[in-house]
């Protein structure tokens, strides 16, 4: 299971970041540099606004070099949208250190479980065609979700099992797109945790439907509707939208969203053999130096789950993004009716979703996070911002009531050593000081 990034609350770091950025911009020099991207605007009839304050892009350059310059990750790079255009890009470091290959927005990664929200677009792209319904029950689209059963007790039994019961009620779509299904993997110490971890579907063999029927024996951890949960629902909703579009999701979202978006690099892991021109990924060992990641954990090989897999680039991930910000609309492209993004990006899940990260203010919309209290939030965003990142570094963000639209992708996958990654989330706080 891929997991979020944990941002960083900005009080504590923004000072002691900008002062060593400072200090160190003259050592390093200029790696780092403003880079010219043109993608087509998301609303024409809006005047072209003026870029990031020339502060705020410099702050981003020498904070992502002495990044690279201490090690830390790699390279980074930074698209930033104001009201449709873009209008700041930057870019440091490398996609690959011992060639020298450096990270461009066009350069392909890995972008983990920003997987989700094109998952969660797909199947409200079928709802408006009348094939999926929000309250529509796991069983019509996978039967053998009807034997599904709910642990009552995180323990195993005197008979050596978990205990269960049945469900009171179906999943329904609605649980799924509000990762409130009940399905998940904790990495704490329970019995139920360990047996989960043990039979992980991700390394089960077969297709995704064969893989999510095998996870449709393990028992959920609670009843639908009950609470929040970092688990597999996009996985299991990837599968439902699979059976409603009769078609294999790879070719669905190349044809649905990919294409017409102009997406033109984003697409599943490919095979081994295909992977030159992806960024290497990079982690830390035990003396905290940056060695390459081998194996990379969690590629999907032969299959495609919906809560990560996907490989883009920042360019094409913001033509995502302005799709989302322009209400459902991208270069000609429809993809959503606007109701649709609304409902969307509302607060389905008005509650603190990731408590355990420390992390409070932040709900859930239908398969994205939706920014509920910005007083309380870790970064600098706005109330009804809505964003998700990824567990190799990345993520992207929509501001609505800012005009503000940010892709930003680092490619390093964590270790016990690899320290808080707070780099990604940062530099979106430089970029709402910079507007």
């Amino acid at each position: 299971m891929s997991r979020p990034e944990r941002p960083i609350r900005l009080g504590r770091h923004l000072a002691v970041t900008c002062g060593v950025a400072f200090g160190v911009a003259a050592v390093i020099g200029c790696r780092g540099e403003p880079i010219d991207v043109t993608l087509p605007a998301a609303d024409t009839s809006v005047p072209r606004p003026p870029p990031l304050s020339p502060f705020a892009t410099w702050a981003l350059e020498r904070f992502f070099d002495w990044n690279v310059w201490i090690g830390s990750r790699s390279g980074f790079v930074a698209l930033f949208a104001r009201d449709g255009y873009v209008v700041d890009a930057v870019a440091t470091g490398y996609a690959d250190i011992e060639t020298g290959r450096p990270m461009r927005p066009d350069t392909p990664v890995r972008i983990a479980s920003m997987t989700k929200p094109i998952i969660a677009v797909a199947a409200l792209q079928l709802m408006e065609e009348g094939r999926l319904a929000l309250d529509d029950p796991l069983e019509r689209f996978l039967p053998s979700a009807t034997a599904l059963r709910v642990a009552t007790s995180e323990s195993y039994g005197s008979d050596g099992l978990i205990p269960t019961e049945p469900l009171a009620r179906s999943i329904t779509v609605r649980d799924l797109l509000e990762f409130r299904s009940g399905f998940g993997g904790e990495d704490d110490d329970s019995d139920l945790a360990r047996l989960l971890q043990e039979r992980h579907f991700y390394f089960h063999p077969g297709t995704l439907q064969e893989r999510i029927r095998y996870l449709l024996t393990l028992p959920l951890y609670e009843q639908p509707g009950v609470r929040w949960r970092y688990g597999w629902s996009a996985d299991v909703l990837a599968a439902v939208v699979e059976v409603a579009a009769r078609e294999p999701l790879d070719r669905l979202l190349e044809r649905r969203i990919f294409a017409p978006l102009g997406m033109a690099t984003t697409r599943y892991v490919p095979p081994p053999g295909e992977r030159d021109a992806l960024a290497t990924m990079y982690t830390q060992d035990a003396e905290k130096r940056l060695v390459r990641a081998d194996p990379v954990l969690w590629d999907p090989v032969g299959w495609t789950p919906g809560g990560n897999g996907l490989v883009s680039t920042a360019t094409d991930y913001m033509r995502f993004a302005l799709m989302l910000w322009n209400r459902g609309s991208y270069d000609g492209a429809k993809i959503l009716e606007p109701e649709t993004v609304a409902q969307m990006t509302a607060l389905h899940v008005p509650e603190a979703i990731l408590p355990g990260e420390d992390i409070e203010g932040l709900g859930w919309g239908l398969g994205v996070s939706v920014v509920a209290d910005a007083s309380a939030t870790p970064m600098t965003d706005r109330d009804g911002d809505f964003w998700w990142a990824g567990w190799y570094g990345t993520t992207f963000l929509v501001s609505p009531s800012t005009g503000l639209a940010a892709v930003v992708i680092s490619q390093n996958q964590p270790s016990e050593t690899s320290g808080t990654p707070f780099a990604v989330h940062l530099a979106q706080s430089f970029a709402f000081f910079g507007l």
